[in-house]
């Protein structure tokens, strides 16, 4: 008999899979970004990847302490990497069980400082090809807003990814993007041992 039990062995499973795909969100820490994203900023439809979503704190004197994603349609949440410590993660849904739908989470309880990232990691899988717009809110301990929902020439734009049918498909991928995808595998490495530890969707479908 194995000295595993079947739930580790199924996540080990998954992320080996993950792994051959090589494609994963970019763990970002330490420095905040200029603005609120999700990496990887290329993927691949149909295919089941780890994303992450950063939120800089741009505010002195304040903390982040509220993020809500919107999740753009077409995209299907599996799971989710354990939010930081200190945040709590609640979910918008429609449908149950294996049918249902992510529509919008929030992360409270948080506070995260000026110069910093405030990130959460999660599986998911794009069902065709076309660019992704996923709108954030971001609330400050002072109670200010910034809605990151603003065109890409905007001073607040909304995330954006770019999903192809395959990485040498089409017009092709630039340098930028292939850089991600490889520091993505890093990524995964680091998403996937905080999967295997637990943390799946609560309402929704577990990790295993």
């Amino acid at each position: 008999m194995s000295a595993y039990p079947m739930w580790a062995r199924a996540r080990a499973r998954r992320l080996a899979v993950l792994i051959a795909v090589g494609l994963a969100g970019l763990v970002v820490t330490g420095t905040a970004s200029a603005h609120a994203r999700v990496s990887p900023p290329v993927s691949i439809a149909g295919q089941l990847q780890l994303y992450s979503l950063a939120v800089p704190t741009e505010k002195s004197g304040a903390t982040t302490t509220k993020i809500v994603m919107n999740v753009p349609s077409g995209l299907g949440i599996d799971s989710f990497v354990p939010p930081p410590p200190g945040w709590r993660q609640t979910l918008r849904q429609t449908g149950s069980g294996d049918s249902a739908v992510i529509e919008q989470v929030t992360w409270t309880g948080g506070h995260t400082p000026t110069g910093e990232d405030s990130l959460f990691q999660f599986l998911a899988q794009p069902a065709s090809t076309g660019t992704y717009r996923f709108t954030v809110r971001q609330t400050y301990s002072d109670g200010s807003i910034v809605d990151w929902s603003g065109s890409q020439s905007s001073a607040a734009p909304a995330p954006t990814i770019d999903v192809q049918s395959s990485l040498g498909g089409g017009g092709g991928v630039s340098v930028i993007a292939i850089i991600a995808l490889i520091l993505g595998v890093l990524g995964l490495l680091a998403g996937g041992f905080a999967l295997a530890s637990g943390g799946g969707r609560g309402g929704g479908r577990p990790l295993a």
